[in-house]
C-alpha cells in the first residue's frame, strides 16, 4: 500500500496535473489593451500588433536597433559626487539610487556608445527611462557633455535619444544646472559644423525638453511619443481650457512645425542612416551626367 501512495500516486498526479504558467507570457497593450504573445512583441520590437502602439523599450534594446548590425561600443562616462545635498523624502536618495541600480544594473540614467549607423561613424547618447524615470542629474548631463566632447574630437555626427521626465528633483538647483551645461555642450558641436539630431521618445518631458532635446538641427520622433514641458492636465488646469486631440503626441508637433520627422520603430535605422549620409556626404549619390542639349548649337 505504501509503494502504491508513495510512488504511483505521486507519478499519476504528475502527469495529469496542469503545469504553472509563467505570467508573462502574454502582454498586454496599454493603448488597445489587447493581449499580445511576448514572442510577437519583442519580434515586432515592442509595438503592438493590433494598434501600432510602441511601447517603452530599454535603453541597450534601443542602441541595438540604432547600430548597424547592433554593434557599439559603450563609452566610460566620469563619476560624480552623489547624493550632494543629503536629500530625503520618503526614502533617502542614496537608496533610490542603490535601487535603481540594482533594477537596472546602470550607473545612471545615461548610455554613451559609439558606432555605425547607416555607415557612418556616430556617437549616441541614450536616456534609460526604468532608471528612475530617465531623470536628469550631474550624471546626466556629464554623460551630455562627454558625448558632445567625444563627436567633436572624432569629428563625428551625435544623436541625442532622451527619454525622461525632466531634471531630477532629487538633487535640486545642480540638476537645473545641467539644462546650461548641456546646452553649451551641444553649441560646441554645432560649432564644429557636425550634424546634431535628436530622436524623440516617450517621454521626453521637463527640463530637458526645455534644454538640448529640443535644439536639434533635425527632430526625429518615434511614433505615438509623448514630447512637451508640463503635463496635459498641469496645462488645463492652468489655461482653464480642453486641449485639442493628441496635443503634445509626436504626430501633432510635426503637423504644428515642432518636428520634422515621425517614424516607426521599425523605420528608424533607415531614417537615421538616410539623414546621416545625406548631412555628411554631401556631394551627388553618383555620376553627374551632363544632358544633352535639345537645340542644336549654332
Amino acid at each position: 500500500m505504501n509503494w502504491l501512495t508513495n510512488f504511483v500516486r505521486p507519478k499519476i498526479q504528475q502527469l495529469v496535473r496542469p503545469k504553472d504558467v509563467p505570467d508573462n507570457l502574454w502582454v498586454k497593450c496599454p493603448s488597445c489593451e489587447q493581449m499580445v504573445f511576448h514572442r510577437e512583441l519583442e519580434k515586432n520590437l515592442h509595438v503592438c500588433t493590433h494598434c501600432g502602439h510602441h511601447m517603452r523599450i530599454a535603453v541597450k534594446k534601443r542602441l541595438e536597433l540604432l547600430f548597424d548590425d547592433g554593434k557599439y561600443k559603450r563609452v566610460e562616462l566620469p563619476r560624480v559626487a552623489e547624493d550632494p545635498l543629503r536629500f530625503k523624502d520618503l526614502k533617502s536618495y542614496s537608496s533610490r539610487l542603490r535601487d535603481a541600480r540594482s533594477k537596472t544594473g546602470e550607473h545612471d540614467a545615461i548610455i554613451v556608445a559609439t558606432g555605425t549607423i547607416g555607415g557612418v561613424e556616430t556617437v549616441v547618447a541614450a536616456f534609460d527611462f526604468a532608471f528612475m524615470g530617465g531623470s536628469m542629474g550631474m550624471a546626466v548631463g556629464e554623460g551630455i557633455v562627454t558625448a558632445a566632447e567625444l563627436a567633436v574630437v572624432q569629428d563625428a555626427p551625435l544623436i541625442v535619444v532622451p527619454a525622461s521626465g525632466g531634471a531630477r528633483m532629487q538633487e535640486g538647483a545642480l540638476s537645473l544646472m545641467q539644462m546650461a551645461r548641456t546646452t553649451v555642450a551641444v553649441d560646441k558641436v554645432k560649432e564644429k559644423g557636425l550634424p546634431y539630431i535628436v530622436l524623440l521618445t516617450d517621454p521626453t518631458t521637463g527640463g530637458v525638453t526645455a534644454s538640448f532635446a529640443m535644439l536639434g538641427d533635425i527632430h526625429v520622433a518615434e511614433a505615438g511619443a509623448v514630447i512637451g514641458f508640463a503635463g496635459a492636465r498641469v496645462i488645463e488646469s492652468t489655461i482653464r481650457q480642453k486641449l485639442p486631440e493628441g496635443f503634445q503626441k509626436a504626430e501633432y508637433l510635426r503637423e504644428h512645425g515642432m518636428v520634422d520627422i515621425v517614424a516607426t520603430r521599425q523605420e528608424l535605422p533607415g531614417v537615421l542612416g538616410n539623414i546621416l549620409n545625406l548631412l555628411r556626404h554631401r556631394g551627388p549619390a553618383g555620376q553627374v551626367v551632363p544632358l544633352r542639349s535639345r537645340f542644336p548649337a549654332e
